[in-house]
């Protein structure tokens, strides 16, 4: 980490978490964060559904919500970014404060409720995003809506020309009866639905599913057959989890998504389990902070992984330290290229 980053972030946790984070987001568009690009070797090139990533290393949604922040983040070492939730109309979410560090574990708890400016203002910063880098968006749904499922069909009508995949997010803990969407008829509804609206584009861009980690064995099952029949192209495991064991500080007990170090196991084990309910690829998110758990992602079958938690203690520049550290574990291991390791290692999660 350079020196001016560690400065940065110790002054940032002077503030409360959402200033902080907003603070972030400032100074990346002022041109103080990295500026060299992802770094990339044939042996961490690869294609995810269709999409040819230079590195696997991803930027999870929430981090952008409202795409504000496309060029900067264009110039640092991701691979891949994903912005939003967007929703139809812009929603304020719920009350604040809503965002808590967990700094002992290294993780945080949200509970933001999908705020954004909605799709309208997000969708024009996308038509001028930089080009030659993936981007995608996160859909999400109104918390009043009378239909929820029809607004991410209709965030991808209105936002797909501009971005070159689409999430649909069912899995955010944080708006009433959102994870309902997850059970089998609701979902297989719901991504009928999202599927006919892609059909209306003149680009059939992929569309990702992003599941809770939370999900029970059956349950899982469930959505690997619903997703299998579908017709989308990938699934993001997992969002943030409703559990709170073995945490610390005076915020381990708040509401909402916890995310960072000790969503990891879980959510590789999810991964894992997941892998052999599906030949769609996998894009593994949860608790990475190391090379080292990317890695393990990739070997308990991700194609790919995000992070956004881990940028909290790490910054930035982390990104390009676990892009190179993953180059240099595939050497170890003998793998010429990512797609070589992926799920080489899954019997050791299950």
């Amino acid at each position: 980490m350079k020196l001016l980053e560690t400065i940065g972030l110790k002054a940032f946790a002077k503030f409360d978490s959402e200033t902080a984070h907003g603070l972030a987001l400032r100074a990346l568009n002022t041109g103080l964060g990295p500026r060299g690009g992802p770094y990339s070797t044939d042996r961490l090139r690869t294609s995810v559904a269709g999409l040819d990533l230079p590195n696997p290393i991803g930027l999870a949604a929430g981090f952008d919500k409202n795409a504000t922040a496309l060029a900067a983040l264009g110039r640092t070492g991701f691979g891949f970014l994903e912005v939003g939730a967007a929703t139809p109309r812009p929603q304020p979410g719920n009350p604040k404060p809503r965002l808590f560090r967990l700094t002992e574990d290294r993780a945080a708890i949200n509970r933001f409720g999908f705020n954004n400016e909605g799709m309208e203002p997000i969708g024009s910063r996308l038509s001028q995003r930089p080009a030659g880098r993936i981007v995608g968006l996160n859909l999400g749904a109104n918390k009043d809506s009378s239909d929820r499922a029809a607004d991410f069909a209709t965030v991808l009508t209105h936002c797909g020309p501009h971005v070159d995949f689409a999430t649909v997010n069912v899995s955010s803990p944080n708006t009433e009866k959102l994870r309902d969407l997850q059970g089998k008829a609701a979902l297989a509804a719901l991504l009928a639905g999202v599927m006919e609206a892609r059909a209306g584009l003149t680009e059939q861009i992929p569309v990702f599913l992003k599941i809770a980690p939370d999900l029970t064995g059956d349950e899982l099952a469930e959505v690997a057959e619903v997703a299998n029949a579908s017709g989308i192209s990938a699934i993001i495991a997992t969002n943030t989890t409703l559990d709170r064991i073995g945490l610390h500080g005076p915020h381990a007990a708040e509401k909402g998504g916890l995310s960072g170090q000790p969503l990891f196991e879980k959510s590789t084990r999810t991964l894992a389990h997941l892998s052999g309910l599906t030949d769609l690829p996998i894009i593994g998110v949860g608790g990475v902070g190391s090379a080292e758990q990317a890695y393990q992602k990739i070997l308990a079958g991700a194609s790919a992984v995000q992070l956004y938690t881990a940028l909290v203690y790490g910054g930035v520049s982390l990104v390009d330290e676990i892009t190179r550290g993953l180059d240099d574990l595939l050497v170890r291991d003998g793998f010429a290229n990512v797609a070589e390791a992926v799920g080489s290692g899954r019997a050791d999660w299950l």
